[in-house]
């Protein structure tokens, strides 16, 4: 590898890492997912889903089972546009084989080429402990070892100073974090995690483990006192969209939380699910929806990230 490696990033957040650590200049593709900064969007695109991204959760849900169930991949690389750009690196992961394409994914179409010389950074993070690792594999990856260490310490103190800002509270707010609507999944990994340091106690999944599975009746039963819907991969407007179906709206509706005004729909494809750095942009955004006296400052910011459910 040269000492000023070229790097395709086939995962959103390796992108938001990448820039975060100064190589934005090295991005020579991204994958279809990759849209922040804003300027990659210029970069070739390496990678397509399988499914359709446009319909709705359940929709997408019942795609993506039937993908599996034929022992597919839920993701296709552009063999011919990987070859011709030769990188010297490839970040990738190896957590999820349905959010992003996978490490098996990279080393099949490895196989297909001949770049015996590109390497893989493959991330696997389940907690902000290991969101804070990746940054430095891909800084050590990338030949740039300190610049790891800077941005670990930037973001460690970022959360530092949000959570600083509730330490005195008697009173934390329960919360259901919903990371998919149907079926209905309650986010697990670091979600929790930003939780606390917002000043918040999550319900259901209350440690960095994998989402769960459940039922909108379970939510009800465990009575949060404030719902947050995020789903992976769903912007604002598409999640605002999805709630305009009866069924799914009643459902939502039997929970406790909604009826008293405190739903909330947030940006779950730039926010939350991206475990880069702006997961401290997520956690201070959650800070504002909990405790919006503490963050008055941080409901102006991501004012156009959030919005109530249902509108008043």
């Amino acid at each position: 590898m040269t000492s000023q490696p070229t790097i395709v990033s086939l995962l959103a957040s390796a992108t938001e890492i990448i820039s975060a650590l100064d190589l934005r200049h090295r991005l020579i593709g991204r994958s279809h997912e990759c849209d922040y900064p804003s300027d990659v969007a210029a970069l070739p695109v390496l990678s397509a889903p399988k499914v359709d991204p446009s319909t709705s959760s359940k929709e997408i849900d019942r795609q993506v089972r039937d993908v599996i169930r034929d022992g597919l991949s839920v993701y296709d690389i552009r063999i011919a546009e990987l070859e011709r750009l030769k990188p010297d690196l490839i970040v990738t992961q190896d957590q999820c084989e349905v959010c992003a394409v996978s490490l098996t994914d990279v080393e099949g179409a490895l196989c297909q080429v001949t770049l015996k010389d590109t390497k893989i950074c493959t991330l696997h993070p389940n907690n902000i402990d290991d969101v804070t690792a990746d940054f430095q594999k891909v800084a050590d990856a990338s030949g740039v070892p300190e610049r790891g260490r800077e941005l670990i310490d930037a973001f460690a103190q970022r959360l530092a100073d949000i959570e600083q800002r509730t330490v005195g509270l008697t009173v934390r707010p329960r919360v259901a974090m919903i990371e998919w609507m149907d079926p209905v999944m309650v986010a697990g990994g670091w979600i929790p995690e930003l939780v606390r340091v917002a000043g918040g106690e999550p319900v259901i999944v209350e440690s960095p483990v994998a989402f769960k599975t459940v039922e909108w009746s379970e939510i009800a039963a465990a009575d949060p006192d404030v719902v947050v819907i995020l789903p992976c991969g769903y912007e604002l407007s598409k999640t605002l969209g999805e709630l305009d179906d009866e069924v799914l709206a009643a459902a939502l509706g039997s929970v406790p939380a909604v009826r008293r005004g405190k739903c909330f729909v947030a940006d779950g494809n730039a926010y939350f699910n991206r475990p880069g750095p702006r997961l401290a942009d997520s956690a201070e955004m959650l800070g504002a929806l909990l405790h919006p006296d503490l963050f008055p400052d941080a409901l102006a910011r991501y004012g156009d990230c959030f919005a109530t459910w249902p509108s008043n």
